[in-house]
Order: structure tokens, then sequence, then C-alpha cells
């Protein structure tokens, strides 16, 4: 019942997140010249680097899931043998990427303000900050579901399927914001 009920959630999600786009493409529409002349002041490198650490962040979560479908909530070997690590372990991992991405787009955010390019600057400034800063927002979002599975799983005196559960749910909404950046990326960064 909790992953229908996640999966209706991330639905609405998606459509907040449509919204989102369809703003973004009608300003940039009705503003090709001011939009030629804001993306260049973009860091493209910077922002394809954050985005790797998000996107392999996914794998991270999975292989934690794998352990949490295995009940295996801590590490089995030594802190390096990779292999045996348990949820707690690869959510740590998760955690520690999903805080730096956001790390990124805050010092990205502080770039483009010195660039003179602000929420309130124009079109351009309201709607990049606008996609950008939700989705910011959705991960850190998950950055606290990932500190409350990992606390959920020490509380338990037995790690079993209810924590399980709890742990593939969150790994959906971690999916599905990766999945948006991976647009938002394309669309902000990408297709100039």
């Amino acid at each position: 019942m909790v992953s229908v009920g996640t999966v209706v959630w991330l639905s609405s999600e998606l459509m907040f997140f449509a919204g989102l786009f369809a703003m973004y493409f009608t300003l940039r529409s009705t503003s090709g010249q001011m939009w030629a002349e804001e993306t260049a002041k973009l860091n493209f490198p910077f922002a394809l680097v954050n985005t790797i650490v998000l996107v392999a962040s996914s794998f991270t979560c999975q292989m934690g899931v794998f352990a949490a479908e295995r009940l295996q909530p801590r590490r089995a070997g030594g802190p390096l043998a990779f292999t045996r690590w348990g949820m707690n372990e690869w959510f740590t991992l998760t955690f520690i990427m999903g805080a730096f991405f956001v790390a990124g787009q805050a010092t990205e955010y502080a770039m483009l303000v010195s660039e003179h390019v602000s929420l309130s600057s124009n079109a351009y400034g309201s709607a990049f900050y606008m996609t950008t800063g939700f989705h910011g927002l959705h991960v850190i979002g998950g950055l606290i579901a990932f500190l409350f599975i990992i606390g959920r799983s020490f509380a338990a005196k037995k790690f079993g399927h209810f924590e399980a559960t709890s742990a593939i749910v969150t790994s959906y909404y971690w999916h599905f914001v990766d999945v948006v950046w991976i647009g938002l990326f394309l669309v902000i960064y990408v297709l100039r």
C-alpha cells in the first residue's frame, strides 16, 4: 500500500514539475535574445560535474535498496568491502552525494548572483531559480528522508520488511528527483 501511495504522490509531483517546465518554455519562447545572453553566464562544466554526482547517487541509493531487500541494514565486512555494505552505508554515501549536489547548487547560485542573475532580475532569472530551486527543495526533502530511514534502522530491534519497504519507497522518490534533474539539466544547460 505504501508503494502505491508513493507512486500516486510522485505522479502529482510530476504534474508540478510539468508546470515548471511549461513556464520555462513559455518564457523562453517570448524572450529569445535575453535567454541567449543569460544562458551564456552558466558554468556548464560545473553543472555537469554536479549532475554526474547526483545521477551517481541514484546508483548508490539502489545498492542500499538491494541491501535492504536482503534485510541487511549494516555492513558485514570492513569499511572498504563495498560488496558487503549494508543499507546504512549505501544510504549514507547517497546522502553525502546529495548534500554535495545541494552545496553545488548554492555555489552556482552565488556565481550567478555575482553575474547579476537573480530571481527578480528578469524572466530568465525567475525561471531558472524557480525550476532549479524547487528541485533543490525536493533534493533536501530526500536527504531528510534518508536520515529518517537510517535512524529507523538503528531504532528497530529487528530490521524487517517494514523497514525495507520504507527504504524502497524512499528510493522511488530519490530516483524521481534524479530523473527530473536530468530533464532540467538538458533543458537549461544543454538546449541553448
